[in-house]
């Protein structure tokens, strides 16, 4: 099923999805450890920052693009966990949030 169209309901689905897919994965991520520092709890850390994504999510009361992708970018920056999580939530308000935000403008 291809996707045409972006609504609030659309990305909170989707952000969620992929948040439970990394915190299924964390063990794995953590194998991986490479950057910076190899002390075995990279994907812990991305997983607590997105959690903290998440709760901010579900909280939003009424869904927008807007609503989301700033819940998105907050939740993620307030409980940023280790490098890896700063990282994460980084890209979460680069990426995603002002991409999203500059694609509502236009």
């Amino acid at each position: 099923m291809a996707i045409s169209r972006l609504d609030a309901q659309l990305l909170k689905k989707a952000f969620l999805a992929g948040a439970a897919r990394l915190e299924s994965q964390k063990e794995r991520i953590n194998e991986l450890n490479v950057f910076p520092v190899p002390d075995g709890d990279t994907g812990t850390n991305m997983t607590l920052t997105a959690m903290s994504a998440v709760k901010a999510v579900i909280m939003v009361e009424h869904p927008t693009i807007e609503s989301i992708a700033k819940a998105m970018s907050s939740g993620s920056l307030r409980g940023a966990r280790g490098n890896s999580g700063v990282i994460l939530s980084q890209l979460f308000k680069r990426l995603f949030a002002r991409r999203l935000l500059h694609m509502l403008t236009m």
